[in-house]
């Protein structure tokens, strides 16, 4: 007996949380699709260099291009590689040892976003239609604690995430496609206008929109937990058109490098704010040419990333050290994050503790 408890004694001491917590607010932002190969070495000669999906290579390479590979990702992602690269920490780089993976076998969007915010790999999700997700999630869970409840909203250029975060059961804020900008904000009227005005060249509301209705909406309205979801690179991988591809990565790495600088220019938020960026799921290999497809017969479509910066992570730049962490890992690290323990409806997922002490 004496050894069972002091088994479960060093368990809890595990998974304890620490004291001196300083993050009150979470920012989540996921880039739809995004290949951990661009987000660790920047552009893909192989791609860069078949014209079949790079229109405008000499443009490209001018913007983006270097023989050096850091050098090369900093140019796509200046703000991962500068400022979260020295303040946070990035997981993912293959080559290093660093795995993150899905858990889910159908490495798809729906199962991922799933995964991401239940913690629970759920093999009956299994498509992307417009179904009410039944499991629990971690923003929904969050507000419903005390100082959070209606301090949680999310943002997207997809319209399905209604439906994996089930606004209907919880009353959770989904602004989605082409949702009506109709809080209250000096902008709203600007941005609906916007939205309805706009070409739509994959037939939903550009990212640069969703984004800045979430940024106006995070001045307005103070929400604790805000989640963004950007769609544009994973449509334009399907197309094949790798020029766009890059520049809405980059593009979308500029936004998350203007939502930091926003937070740390406001009182309420400033040094009491975590941002986390991760995808859904990843992509093909280009030597299979399949690096514009993902799904259960992609192999390397389960490889994902994640990146982390604020005030309870430790700057540790590229985490090299050999993990392997998966998805279902993040909505109890958001939870985590903000001093709450999320257990998942099923399952056993637990929070990657190094984002947390």
């Amino acid at each position: 007996m004496k050894k069972f408890l002091i088994a479960i004694f060093l368990l809890q001491s595990t998974f304890a949380f620490p004291q001196s917590r300083k993050t009150e607010n979470l920012i989540i932002v996921t880039l739809d699709g995004m290949r951990w190969q661009e987000v660790f070495g920047g552009v893909d000669q192989a791609i860069l260099d078949n014209p079949k999906y790079t229109r405008e290579k000499d443009d490209i390479k001018k913007l983006l291009w270097s023989d050096d590979r850091e050098e090369r990702r900093k140019k796509l992602f200046p703000f991962l590689w500068n400022t979260v690269f020295s303040q946070g920490q990035l997981y993912g780089d293959r080559n290093t040892g660093s795995y993150v993976n899905v858990a889910n076998p159908y490495k798809f969007s729906y199962p991922g976003y799933n995964e991401i915010f239940t913690g629970y790999p759920d093999t009956a999700v299994n498509s992307n239609d417009k179904i009410k997700n039944k499991n629990t999630n971690v923003l929904e869970f969050i507000n419903k604690q005390k100082g959070y409840q209606n301090k949680v909203a999310a943002f997207s250029t997809w319209d399905v995430p209604p439906y994996f975060l089930n606004k209907w059961r919880n009353g959770l804020y989904v602004n989605s496609d082409q949702d009506p900008i109709a809080y209250s904000s000096p902008t709203a009227k600007l941005l609906d206008d916007m939205q309805k005005l706009s070409m739509k060249p994959n037939g939903e509301r550009l990212d640069i929109i969703t984004y800045v209705a979430a940024r106006e909406y995070l001045k307005t309205h103070q929400p604790k937990v805000l989640y963004i979801s950007f769609d544009e690179t994973d449509e334009y991988a399907h197309q094949g058109n790798y020029d766009h591809f890059l520049a809405a990565a980059h593009a979308e790495d500029g936004m998350i490098a203007d939502i930091w600088n926003t937070v740390q220019s406001l009182p309420g938020y400033k040094n009491k704010t975590t941002l986390m960026v991760t995808c859904d799921h990843g992509r093909g290999d280009k030597i299979k040419d399949q690096w514009r497809d993902h799904g259960q017969n992609v192999e390397d479509a389960g490889q994902i990333w994640i990146a982390v910066i604020g005030p309870d992570t430790k700057p540790l730049g590229e985490v090299k050290t050999p993990v392997a962490l998966y998805q279902k890992q993040i909505a109890p690290t958001i939870a985590a994050l903000l001093g709450f323990k999320f257990v998942p409806d099923h399952g056993n997922a637990e929070p990657i503790l190094s984002i947390i002490h």
